[in-house]
């Protein structure tokens, strides 16, 4: 059987500062109660808001009168757009017009692997309406850790870089445009000025993003509320029932009332 895709409650026109063209950005929407804050689902690198904890969180959120709002970067899911123009910053941009646009009390921030970095961005542009931060596997500066001498050689050149991947997209590409803004938004060599509650979930048996990542976040983070889970066996995906059921309940003691 086949699993289908959820359709968009939308399209959301938007124009990227750089003049590029209008891109319609898919989202889903389940409006928070007034006053209470909305579940902004990050995905990973080449993901989309179809991913089994996005679909758990948005599932969850909506069975417990929560808000929660799902999105598909520009070139990835069912949105438009060519995936080799996107980057870090374009990503941030619409995400930070979409809240706008559907969230306008506080938020809650949940970024898986990339959306982890992604989520952190946001945040500091958000200020004090972002609310409390909760990262999968987060990656901040993988376009620095996760790649050796060589291949950043490569892309700093202007090329493409490939690697196999075991946990979707094979050979997944890595596009000079993105690896430069990455390197330009690196945050784990300074404080990162943060002061919210921030939770980390972590498998440790992560052979994408090591667990270090996340104890370097919760040093570099300013913020006195920062915990750390490591998940015995768990792997980057952390998408296993008990994993999943880990999420809801992070995401539950961060905003219990419904």
């Amino acid at each position: 059987m086949t699993d289908t895709i959820p359709a968009p409650d939308g399209f959301f026109p938007h124009a990227p500062a750089d003049g590029a063209p209008i891109r319609a950005i898919a989202w889903r929407h389940t409006p928070a109660p007034d006053g209470a804050a909305t579940i902004v689902f990050l995905p990973g690198y080449m993901s989309d808001m179809a991913g089994g904890k996005a679909c758990a969180v948005f599932d969850w959120a909506r069975a417990s009168g929560r808000g929660c709002l799902l999105l598909d970067y520009s070139g990835c899911g069912q949105s438009d757009g060519d995936f080799a123009d996107g980057t870090l910053s374009r990503w941030a941009d619409e995400v930070c017009a979409l809240i706008a646009a559907k969230a306008s009390g506080p938020v809650v921030l949940v970024g898986s692997s990339m959306g982890g970095w992604l989520m952190l961005l946001v945040a500091l542009r958000l200020g004090d309406q972002a609310q409390a931060l909760v990262g999968i596997a987060p990656a901040p500066d993988f376009t620095q850790w996760g790649f050796d001498a060589q291949a950043q050689a490569l892309l700093a050149s202007g090329a493409t870089h490939y690697r196999d991947n075991a946990y979707g997209y094979d050979p997944t590409p890595t596009h000079a445009g993105f690896w430069a803004d990455g390197q330009a938004n690196r945050l784990l060599g300074q404080t990162i000025p943060l002061d919210c509650p921030v939770r980390l979930l972590h498998g440790q048996d992560d052979d994408v993003v090591p667990t270090d990542i996340s104890m370097r976040l919760m040093a570099a983070l300013r913020s006195d509320d920062v915990q750390v889970s490591l998940i015995k066996g768990g792997d980057h995906r952390l998408s296993r029932p008990g994993d999943i059921a880990l999420l809801l309940h992070t995401l539950h003691a961060l905003m219990p009332a419904a």
